[in-house]
């Protein structure tokens, strides 16, 4: 008899000093930071239950965005909200999210792969696997040299046909990262969820109180990204 899947959502990493400080000085971060805990709990018990069902799997990889810190509740996220997209085009899936509060592409690897490779081994193969990262790593300079060179040692580690976002910021490895991935993508390796091209034009009213994560309509805006690059009817501006 199998054993049970057992995956933990949250980082085994603290705060950093600066977080930290800003969650004593802005109740805004505070609030924000404070669904940390009980947004990785749903994810555990929802990624339990979907392993109880049948039909399509997903798998979603990824940092606090996939988690859906931010919004209002853990399912109005992006992942939340294309579940919903997904079911109304006719394609539901079961949702397995495997995300991390700040995680970085190094992280992902380490923790995320291996767990994703343990469903594989179980018989549990995703008919999706979405990862958006990448974020954590780009805004802190100490782990932004070299980001490209990790992106595509996480890339190699993926099953073809991943859907995978680029990075929206403007730093140069940034733009290493989206190079890389149109790279891969012309090749027929992974998809891109466009970000860039597809994302919203603004964040005016769009991040949560911490001024960093989106919100509910951010997470729209996210969702749409992914409705584009899986070609799902395109109801979100």
């Amino acid at each position: 008899m199998s054993t049970a899947f057992e995956y933990d959502n949250l980082s085994l990493r603290p705060a950093g000093p600066f977080l930290t400080a800003l969650s004593w000085a802005l109740p805004g971060v505070r609030e924000v930071r404070a669904q940390t805990v009980p947004y990785a709990a749903f994810w555990r018990e929802s990624n339990a239950a979907a392993l109880e069902q049948r039909g399509p799997l997903w798998v979603a990889l990824g940092d606090s965005m996939t988690q859906g810190i931010g919004a209002s509740a853990p399912d109005r996220g992006y992942v939340g909200q294309l579940r919903d997209d997904l079911a109304t085009a006719g394609r539901p899936h079961r949702l397995v999210n495997l995300a991390v509060t700040g995680a970085r592409v190094h992280d992902l690897v380490v923790h995320q792969l291996p767990a994703l490779e343990e469903l594989v081994a179980r018989g549990e193969v995703p008919d999706l696997l979405t990862v958006v990262i990448g974020s954590n790593d780009v805004i802190a300079p100490r782990h932004r040299a070299g980001l490209a060179e990790r992106f595509e040692a996480m890339l190699d580690r993926l099953p073809r046909g991943a859907v995978v976002a680029n990075l929206p910021n403007p730093q140069s490895e940034a733009r290493r990262v989206c190079a890389v991935l149109r790279d891969r993508a012309a090749r027929g390796d992974l998809v891109v969820a466009d970000i860039r091209a597809h994302g919203p034009r603004s964040w005016r009213g769009r991040l949560a109180a911490d001024k960093f994560h989106p919100n509910d309509a951010g997470y729209a805006g996210m969702a749409h990204v992914f409705d584009v690059a899986l070609g799902l009817p395109g109801r979100r501006a």
